[in-house]
């Protein structure tokens, strides 16, 4: 898989340069196109594993402009000091260097704090070239379902990392409830939990008792945020998502770190992004911050799933579901009335039908 990437990766670099080779990266359909052109199952989750690391092997041996750092498991661990060797290799300035380093720190932190999906993440790979472009790639495990669900991300500012920020989420499956602090929609939640971790932890923890007094009275049974009240506290009146009980990492915490809250509150982090990076804010403390925001003061955060790409009808060996045959010819039949009622010369909706024709066939 090395040797034949070595070729294809400095074809790339040299016909359209580094930044398109990782605008491709950051593309889930080419990323896992380009796993299956090197000879690895499309439906495995090793793909992104496996694959990253080849193109570790295989780029940061050549001198293309491009490198390759972090990696599975106890190799994320070394992303930064690979970042600080690599980057100055390939002759980045200290200070952009520093910035890389806080990139993948933070896109770390968002995937695994502010996104809430019930995927740890395992691994973390960041990709960058001589200009201080940038792409991670990351991928986590449900422990409970067994599915895995991989993060693209193509070189943002950093005011834009919690605005909807992934290139491309793929994954087998879209989760009906995501506590989602990364999404637009969520930018006056993050605001009201910025403010609530800056106040006297002493007040946070009587307004955390006072949501569950609350519940407990059963006066908000339709909040999205009360289908992950603990299991014990959970009054057997609320709505409950039984099918959905492997989300129980969404579960909100009966109890949080309160010493932590004590170092946000006096370090006074300017904004959202600094609140993640302060060592011990994860997701039990953001969730909390957000069942008080919702509850209290009425901002409620998404809960929307951003992922982006998944299988459509399911694969013909069962994984991840049987193919929906009905729903695959519902599909072509709507492409081809979009079809004939594009106003174009029959010879090219000719071949945009025979295209269509056989992909159904």
């Amino acid at each position: 898989m090395i040797r034949l990437a070595k070729p294809i990766v400095k074809l790339i670099v040299e016909e359209y340069g580094t930044q398109e080779f990782l605008k491709r990266v950051a593309d889930p359909y080419w990323f896992q196109a380009l796993g299956c052109a090197l000879g690895y199952d499309w439906h495995s989750s090793g793909v992104t594993t496996v694959l990253t690391a080849v193109l570790k092997a295989a780029i940061n041996s050549q001198n293309i402009g491009i490198a390759v750092c972090g990696g599975k498991g106890k190799y994320s661990l070394n992303t930064l000091d690979e970042i600080e060797r690599e980057g100055l290799k390939l002759g980045i300035s200290a200070r952009r260097v520093g910035e890389l380093k806080l990139l993948s720190r933070l896109i770390a932190k968002v995937d695994n704090a502010a996104l809430q999906d019930g995927y740890v993440l395992y691994h973390h790979a960041f990709i960058f070239d001589e200009y201080g472009k940038w792409v991670v790639v990351q991928q986590g495990m449900n422990p409970l379902i067994k599915y895995a669900r991989r993060y693209h991300w193509f070189s943002l500012e950093f005011e834009k990392l919690l605005n909807d920020p992934h290139s491309g989420i793929i994954t087998s499956r879209r989760e009906k409830y995501v506590l989602n602090l990364a999404s637009k929609e969520s930018q006056e939640a993050r605001r009201t939990v910025l403010d609530l971790a800056k106040e006297n932890p002493i007040k946070i923890r009587r307004l955390f008792k006072q949501t569950y007094g609350v519940l407990k009275r059963k006066e908000l049974k339709n909040l999205d945020i009360t289908h992950f009240t603990s299991g014990t506290d959970r009054p057997a009146e609320m709505p409950v998502l039984e099918k959905y009980t492997y989300l129980k990492e969404l579960y909100m915490p009966r109890d949080i770190d309160w010493s932590v809250l004590k170092r946000v509150y006096d370090y006074d982090p300017r904004d959202f992004r600094e609140l993640l990076m302060i060592k011990g804010i994860g997701a039990r403390t953001l969730r909390a911050l957000s069942l008080i925001a919702e509850l209290i003061y009425g901002t409620p955060v998404s809960w929307r799933d951003p992922a982006k790409f998944s299988f459509a009808f399911g694969g013909k060996d069962g994984v991840p579901f049987p193919v929906d045959v009905k729903a695959m010819d519902e599909a072509f039949r709507f492409m081809e009335n979009i079809v004939n009622a594009l106003k174009i010369e029959k010879r090219r909706k000719r071949e945009i039908l025979r295209r269509l024709l056989i992909i159904k066939e």
